[in-house]
């Protein structure tokens, strides 16, 4: 939708797994080493693990292309909540091997059969399993009795397994201690940093075209590693509401008050984990919207633009003020009240007064602070 207003090439913040935006950061190489190790070794398990959206998919897609001159063929299985015999018709549907209404002995010859044909002409087998913390027990030996299928002491099937950190700990269970014995590779994915998180936005950005358009201020990095804790989907989703809301406002810069609305807006849809708008990140001030620093008076202005009024500090006569109210003064007269704000003649000496009678400002008493001397 904002794509032809920020001049992108498509869009840089989908959801779904895409390994044209792989971010390879540190750990993400690292596990990709891993795999292609393990995938040329051509044998056993390789375990991938890590919290939901934190790219186990992307990774394979990525080892994959990767890896494209290999000539291999690759079955995904997503639904694992499945009996065992169930399971192993679905590797074979996977496969494209006709499974429907056979036993599960035939179905085994069958894909031995179709994995031979494609040994013989140098094609290797893949299968990748997603979400297999939800496989029972019962259904992951018929996967570990999947990887019996050899010719020539060489395995005619490798099996990937993706999975929650939960996988890790069902891998260790005494009963399915033959499949652990035969993981020969495992990685486990974290989520970024806050540094990491940064790049991952603008990776994704750039190769869709990005030209600085929109503007991203950098504490609105803050705010989105703020928002997903790293977690790559989580980024994508709080960054595609964020182009979205400045195309809507029709804006080319994301200021962290854009950030504070979307924040907002998908707490009230409870798409966030928690409370974050009394976060500290909300109250910091734009770069630039920052304040020039406090400049004070001086005694001589530092320039004299006709126009301008121009201002004098002045010190406070001693005579006229006094802090200390044990000492209390006395009235003395309109001298007194002169001080530093008047100057000239006092100008009551020319009024109040009648030709005929006598100055009335002489007569003493006429105020109470003649009798109690207070400040007056």
């Amino acid at each position: 939708m904002y794509e032809r207003f920020f001049n992108l090439t498509a869009d840089p913040f989908r959801l779904s797994p895409d390994h044209r935006f792989c971010y390879k950061h540190a750990h993400f190489a690292k596990a990709k080493a891993y795999m292609a190790y393990a995938f040329r070794r051509a044998e056993g398990f390789v375990l991938v693990t890590g919290p939901p959206g934190t790219g186990k998919t992307t990774l394979i897609g990525d080892l994959l292309e990767y890896l494209a001159g290999e000539n291999v063929v690759v079955a995904n299985l997503v639904s694992t909540q499945l009996a065992e015999d169930d399971l192993l018709r679905s590797v074979a549907f996977s496969f494209d091997v006709k499974a429907k209404e056979i036993d599960k002995s035939t179905i085994l010859e069958e894909l031995k059969t179709e994995f031979l044909a494609w040994d013989k002409d140098g094609r290797r087998a893949l299968l990748i399993v997603d979400e297999a913390q939800d496989l029972k027990s019962r259904a992951m030996e018929e996967l570990r009795l999947l990887t019996n299928l050899q010719h020539g002491n060489r395995p005619l099937l490798q099996i990937f397994l993706l999975g929650q950190p939960e996988l890790r700990d069902i891998m260790q269970d005494k009963s399915l201690e033959p499949v652990y014995q035969r993981i020969i590779a495992a990685s486990h994915l974290k989520a970024l940093k806050e540094e990491e998180t940064r790049g991952y936005v603008e990776h994704r950005l750039n190769v869709v075209g990005w030209n600085n358009d929109p503007q991203i201020s950098p504490r609105v990095f803050s705010v989105i590693y703020l928002f997903s804790e790293g977690i790559p989907r989580r980024i994508n989703l709080i960054c595609n509401r964020l182009l979205l809301h400045a195309f809507v406002e029709q804006r080319h810069k994301v200021t962290v008050a854009d950030a504070r609305v979307v924040v907002e807006e998908l707490q009230e849809e409870q798409l966030s984990p928690r409370n974050l708008l009394n976060e500290s990140v909300f109250f910091s001030v734009e770069e630039d919207e920052t304040p020039a620093p406090h400049q004070p008076l001086s005694e001589e202005p530092a320039s004299s633009a006709p126009g301008k009024a121009q201002f004098e500090s002045l010190e406070v006569s001693p005579s006229s003020y006094s802090g200390d109210k044990s000492k209390p003064k006395k009235y003395m007269g309109p001298e007194q009240r002169r001080g530093h704000r008047r100057g000239g003649e006092e100008r009551r000496k020319d009024i109040r007064f009648e030709l005929d009678k006598e100055d009335r400002r002489k007569n003493q008493g006429r105020r109470k602070g003649d009798e109690t001397p207070e400040f007056w």
